[in-house]
């Protein structure tokens, strides 16, 4: 068989060549899974099965797959404009976006600097977190605060004020100058809440530790997830997000939610600030903003933070920062039809009106063979396995292949099987994916 038969199946010439991100590249290429085709709520698997789609991509696909009006966007925009770039030039489309995603933001968030990942806009954010400082006569202000188990992406900022090993541990030093608040996840106290876990909004009272370490005059930035995903739903406990707010206030530090996750819809809102009704000085984003279709991301920044920066700076360039695909033509084209398909489809209210279904289901697991815990908020779901002894993580991936060749993706992230399906599921798929899942549990030691 000629290579370009090969290709038109779907299948790879070669397994060698790509050095595939986040995998056991020896485990996966010895038995791969792959995908050749996508539509609403399912995969097609390389073999021909259907497979549900769970996590909505990798937390993602918010809107279902394939969708025809981001499709026809694209390609539209394709055959109309390929690039621009954005130094010192621009183009409509990229203006007309940050416009709209404004629109979606907290009140006051209304400065939208583009990136084209989730990592990305991290960095972004952490960068202007500093410039801002300096631009204010804060130019002591450079220490940057994240928080144990948090995911910021994988650039070297990200990683540093990261809080999982994994993810930092073969990078040496990394940046300096940052420290970490103590995770919320109590097990003790918390376990199977749905929604905000009762417990741990003193937790927040880690950040006036290291005022006091560290001073508050060298502290530029906070940076949390609202709901940590990627170790494992980690829902923030009541009131712990608004004494967040309260001590950056007092020390003037500014507060960044890395919501790449949790905007758009996944948490029932345009973003979890939004949900939760604490509004940061940054918010980062990606995934959801083109439902996945072409990359993106966006840090949107509050509008006295963006004038300090420009209206402060000497004539010419205000900040030395950006890529070469900030505003991407194509991303912009996927990013306008993703937000029209949002309104058009009611798909953060759709998000609401399942969550007490979807929570339900969740929980339906507790007693389930294995399970130590089940936590849900919004269209996210974690269910927290036991580990086998002297064999971690082993359990939920065996569940996670086990899912896959039955027809479900899920996502596993150490010993917890996360769930963040796109926001278009039915009370069918909710029930499908639940009694799959129960019925896997009982068949993995």
């Amino acid at each position: 068989m000629n290579m370009g038969t090969m290709m038109n199946r779907g299948e790879p010439n070669d397994l060698a060549a790509f050095w595939m991100p986040f995998t056991d590249n020896r485990g996966f290429k010895a038995n791969p899974r792959m995908f050749v085709a996508a539509d609403g709520m399912h995969y097609t698997a390389a073999a021909g099965h259907k497979v549900l789609d769970a996590t909505g991509g990798l937390w993602c696909v918010n809107a279902g797959h394939n969708r025809a009006p981001i499709v026809e966007a694209v390609r539209k925009a394709a055959g109309e404009l390929d690039f621009a770039p954005t130094f010192q030039l621009a183009h409509p489309r990229a203006f007309e976006t940050a416009s709209r995603l404004a629109m979606l933001m907290p009140e006051g968030l209304d400065r939208i600097f583009f990136t084209n990942s989730g990592s990305e806009s991290v960095d972004t954010a952490l960068k202007i977190a500093l410039a801002y400082q300096r631009s204010i006569g804060q130019g002591s202000r450079t220490r940057l605060i994240g928080r144990e188990r948090g995911y910021h992406g994988v650039g070297f900022g990200g990683i540093s004020v990261g809080g999982i090993v994994g993810n930092r541990r073969q990078f040496g030093t990394l940046l300096t100058g940052v420290d970490h608040l103590r995770h919320t996840h109590d097990p003790a106290r918390n376990a199977y809440s749905r929604g905000q876990p009762a417990h741990g909004a003193d937790l927040a009272e880690d950040l006036e530790r290291l005022v006091a370490l560290h001073g508050a005059e060298t502290i530029a930035a906070v940076i949390v997830e609202p709901v940590a995903g990627s170790t494992g739903v980690l829902v923030p406990p009541q009131g712990y997000l608004q004494r967040l707010r309260q001590i950056c206030d007092a020390h003037g530090i500014l507060l960044i939610f890395d919501e790449v996750i949790t905007a758009f819809g996944r948490v029932g809102k345009a973003t979890a600030a939004e949900r939760f009704g604490v509004t940061p000085d940054l918010i980062t984003m990606a995934k959801g903003l083109t439902n996945a279709a072409v990359p993106m991301g966006a840090v949107a920044a509050r509008r006295e933070v963006h004038d300090a920066i420009v209206d402060n700076a000497a004539p010419g360039i205000e900040l030395f920062h950006g890529y070469t695909y900030s505003g991407h033509p194509l991303a912009c084209a996927a990013a306008l039809a993703t937000f029209d398909l949002y309104a058009a489809e009611d798909l953060f209210e759709r998000a609401i009106a399942l969550e007490d279904y979807w929570a339900d289901a969740v929980h339906s697991l507790k007693g389930a063979p294995h399970v130590i815990d089940c936590r849900s908020i919004g269209l996210i779901g974690g269910i927290e396995l036991e580990p086998r002894p002297a064999a971690p993580t082993k359990r939920a991936m065996e569940v996670f292949h086990k899912a896959f060749d039955a027809g479900l993706l899920v996502r596993v992230t150490g010993d917890i099987i996360a769930l963040s399906p796109p926001l278009i599921l039915e009370k069918t798929h909710i029930d499908e994916i639940f009694g799959k899942l129960s019925d896997l549990l009982r068949t993995v030691s």
